[in-house]
């Protein structure tokens, strides 16, 4: 309890005037981002969302007068009927949202769940998207109303990357600007050396090879690229990238014929991140490698990348060069051993703030 603050927990302060404005309970707040997603799959809503997206200089970083004139006349004229015929492939027609709302969510839930067990209502979990609804801003707001003097904010990528953790965290702190009243904040790092989320994904990857009838012959890593340019500017993506496929395979006891890293979501006309997983799977099955996995560490959640895209095209890429049999390991979404390895980034970062 907050001095100052009466038993009650009526958010009056004791020694305030009566017309005092209420003061909430202090709370330490967890907020959860990640990337966003469309509300729906029409041509308005993923047009509003792609342009977000697209405008983000993290993303994009073009200059404005040469990258919006083309984004704004065509290449959101097209692309949201192509995109929203994609979402609309994957989409959660009961709920009404795309499959990473509603991983997000379950996620977010456990994670709160896991967090009462161990503190009580001290802690405040809930979620926000970069791009889209619920806004970082909306969120940030509803926290501090609260009574959130502290906030730990956790974007929700294993690796770090300019157009992934880095403008989550420009949101939030954009998001801090606008409040009269600003709460301590903890931005959480990368996690991709954490042991529970390598365990996590060496369960996941397991699993898949006790369920197969005949054994893949090799394990792709698919990660999202970025342009080359990025790696040469001083991101550490890529080698977060290559380490996590290492550690993977250390805790797989495999060799290292086993688990190739590759890079998906190539868009523009630079070079990006090599070899394109479209490209070396289908070189896999012309050298022979009929039977393969897929697994995508760098994503928390499935979501169109992973559901279409891999599941999908690169799929599609397999078995047209020649491959017979294509899994594709799925995100570690709400697994109880991701949950587990966030609770504990998530402690981590509260470590003097509340005791364990």
């Amino acid at each position: 309890m907050a001095s100052g603050i009466d038993k009650a927990g009526e958010g009056r302060l004791t020694h305030a005037p009566a017309d005092h404005p209420p003061v909430a309970r202090p709370k330490i707040g967890v907020l959860l981002a990640n990337l966003g997603t469309p509300d729906g799959y029409d041509y308005w809503s993923m047009r509003r969302y792609l342009s977000e997206f697209l405008s983000d200089k993290r993303v994009i970083d073009y200059p404005a007068w040469k990258w919006q004139p083309l984004l704004q006349t065509v290449i959101l004229a097209k692309r949201p009927f192509t995109s929203g015929a994609n979402y609309k492939l994957i989409w959660n027609t009961e709920a009404n949202e795309s499959p990473l709302m509603t991983i997000t969510k379950a996620q977010t839930a456990a994670v709160a769940a896991a967090l009462k067990d161990r503190h009580g209502d001290a802690l405040m979990v809930d979620f926000c998207m970069r791009y889209g609804n619920p806004s970082t801003q909306s969120k940030v707001r509803a926290m501090v109303q609260a009574g959130c003097e502290k906030i730990v904010f956790f974007p929700l990528y294993p690796h770090y990357a300019g157009a992934t953790s880095a403008t989550a965290n420009d949101q939030f702190f954009r998001a801090l600007m606008a409040e009269t009243r600003q709460p301590a904040a903890r931005v959480v790092p990368e996690y991709f050396e954490n042991p529970l989320y390598i365990e996590a994904l060496a369960q996941s990857v397991e699993r898949a090879w006790a369920a197969a009838e005949v054994k893949p012959d090799l394990l792709v890593a698919s990660y999202h690229g970025m342009p080359q340019r990025y790696l040469r500017q001083g991101d550490p993506y890529h080698c977060q990238c290559q380490k996590t496929t290492r550690l993977l395979r250390e805790r797989l006891g495999w060799g290292k014929e086993m688990i190739h890293t590759s890079f998906q979501s190539v868009f523009g006309p630079e070079e990006w991140l090599r070899p394109y997983t479209v490209e070396h799977v289908a070189e896999l099955a012309k050298a022979g490698k009929k039977r393969i996995a897929v697994i995508a560490p760098a994503f928390s959640a499935d979501c169109i990348e992973t559901l279409e895209e891999i599941n999908g095209e690169i799929r599609e890429a397999f078995l047209h060069a020649g491959g017979e049999d294509f899994t594709y390991i799925p995100c570690l979404n709400d697994d109880s051993a991701h949950v587990a390895a966030l609770v504990s980034v998530i402690e981590d970062n509260l470590a003097g703030w509340i005791g364990r």
